[in-house]
């Protein structure tokens, strides 16, 4: 069994539950999002800035690469997701909504979902056993969609 099958077998066993895998289709890529906004909105050193790049552009590199070694097809779907995050994030800038505030809000009530849909599932979270386990779940997000679209991972 490859590593990726593995790892999203261990990561369904806590996801069950209809009400708590609903939560997880939410609250998965909305953290994923607020994660990038938060790393985003670090002020990075002027030698970095003038560059146009952020933590969050620094951190995506080996957080994609590591996608790209448990899977092709979810290494680009999660690029695609990462490209996205960036749009929205350059779309609250444009509207003046201030990036982190609204990243830190928003992940805190996600979390929070997160964690009403584990008491409903009444299992504890998998990352609790394993960190790998907190990337695991934006590629259990897309197993779902590459599966309805036939595409294997």
């Amino acid at each position: 069994m490859r590593s990726i099958e593995r790892l999203l077998m261990q990561y369904g066993e806590s996801h069950q539950n209809k009400t708590n895998v609903i939560i997880h289709a939410i609250a998965v890529p909305s953290i994923y999002f607020v994660s990038i906004g938060l790393l985003w909105s670090i002020p990075v050193p002027d030698f970095i800035a003038q560059f146009d790049v952020t933590w969050a552009h620094i951190i995506a590199l080996p957080v994609l690469y590591y996608y790209f070694l448990l899977s092709g097809p979810i290494g680009a779907a999660m690029t695609l997701l990462t490209i996205l995050c960036f749009g929205a994030i350059n779309t609250l800038e444009h509207f003046n909504i201030t990036v982190w505030s609204f990243s830190l809000v928003l992940f805190v009530v996600m979390w929070a979902l997160q964690f009403i849909g584990h008491r409903i599932e009444g299992k504890k979270p998998s990352f609790f056993d394993d960190l790998r386990f907190l990337l695991v779940g934006p590629a259990w997000w897309w197993v779902h969609w590459l599966k309805r679209m036939n595409i294997s991972y």
